[in-house]
């Protein structure tokens, strides 16, 4: 596929051939602004390539109502969107009929559960902006988690958990079934995931992040960096 912002701009990706599979955790690294949101964008549906076509599971994206969106993928951004309601109906946003114990699966998955308990349990009332950032963050993974979507794509959406909860999230999201795809805020992130796809600008490199080390200059400059910042 194809996508440029303006007829006579650059293209943000050009021809990029992308193959996701069921069950596979990918992540995507790349300089700030190369076009890792407008990735996620893409296979999520709410962006359009100038030209080529997005699949989810076999069918195309193009086209298709919220609610058939909704049942194929979800997309995660930075910014965490909780409501003012119950506990158990932010986390079942996505699945209201999901059952108590799914919930709570869900939650002990994520790590949630003291967060859940300092609330009040899923009863209680939640008030966004009583909620830390990274707590908001917490919230919507677990919703994800609860999601019956086959693919999550997480735009930077563990960026304001700690270290250990951002990797306890990722592996929990990674063990659910389908495919979850990861724009990498530290590059442990990244390295916990099966491929990595790199974006530099002219084009895409996906690979482990062995072969990226060894294929290419850009990745092992990315490395250092994070490295060279603590993450």
């Amino acid at each position: 596929m194809t996508v440029a912002y303006g007829a006579a701009a650059e293209p943000v990706f050009d021809a990029l051939d992308l193959r996701i599979e069921d069950g596979e955790h990918l992540a995507v690294v790349g300089p700030s602004g190369i076009g890792k949101s407008t990735l996620t964008r893409l296979v999520a549906g709410t962006l359009a390539p100038g030209s080529g076509e997005v699949e989810v599971a076999g069918r195309a994206i193009a086209g298709r109502s919220p609610a058939e969106l909704a049942s194929l993928r979800v997309l995660l951004p930075q910014q965490a969107y909780v409501f003012t309601g119950t506990v158990r109906d932010n986390l079942g946003y996505l699945r209201p009929d999901a059952r108590r114990t799914d919930i709570e699966a869900a939650v002990r998955e994520l790590g949630a559960g003291p967060l859940v308990e300092r609330l009040g349990g899923l009863d209680a009332p939640v008030r966004p902006g009583e909620l830390s950032l990274g707590e908001r963050q917490l919230m919507v993974l677990a919703r994800a988690h609860l999601s019956t979507a086959r693919l999550l794509l997480l735009d930077e959406a563990t960026c304001h958990l700690d270290a250990a909860s951002e990797a306890r999230a990722e592996e929990a999201l990674a063990r659910r079934p389908g495919a979850l795809v990861v724009v990498a805020h530290r590059m442990s992130s990244a390295m916990r995931a099966d491929r990595i796809l790199l974006l530099d600008g002219a084009g895409a490199v996906c690979g482990t992040h062995r072969e990226l080390l060894a294929r290419s200059p850009l990745y092992r400059d990315l490395v250092g960096h994070w490295s060279g910042t603590g993450k």
